[in-house]
């Protein structure tokens, strides 16, 4: 039995009692009956909600994980070794691996930047503290 029922059922056994609605008890009786019954069709219309929100932001929910297995997701199948969302390559510390992906050291801020051998600028931009990096400068790329 839902809510909306169980109002009903009180409203319907107000109704069997015959109270007499001129008194001030037929009265209160009657306004608690109407009462819960405009509750319960409140209750109602926000359990809808609820339930087209849910389903709504479960859709909104698979469509960011699609976003993010597109954005974060490691083209490189040589390794499993990727967890840095910030850095486009695979960074895997594989010795075997062919991945086309270089590390330097940013000479401002110290932080490692990783860039693919596709690179076709010559400079590169630290993500850290956005200073650009001349790649025919650098002597301690590794690979």
């Amino acid at each position: 039995m839902n809510i909306s029922e169980k109002a009903a059922y009180v409203k319907g056994l107000m109704e069997g009692m015959k109270l007499d609605e001129s008194t001030n008890e037929g009265k209160l009786f009657k306004a608690i009956a109407d009462l819960l019954e405009d509750i319960s069709l409140s209750v109602l219309d926000l359990e809808d909600g609820q339930s087209y929100l849910e389903e709504y932001i479960d859709e909104i929910d698979a469509d960011l994980g699609e976003v993010e297995r597109d954005i974060y997701e490691c083209d490189d199948d040589c390794c499993d070794c990727c967890d840095d969302d910030d850095c486009d390559c695979c960074d895997c510390c594989d010795d075997d691996c062919d991945c086309d992906c270089f590390a330097t050291v940013c000479p401002t801020c110290g932080e490692e930047v990783y860039f693919d051998a596709d690179t076709e600028d010559d400079v590169i931009i630290c993500p850290s503290c956005n200073t650009e990096i001349e790649l025919e400068d650098i002597d301690d790329i590794e690979e």
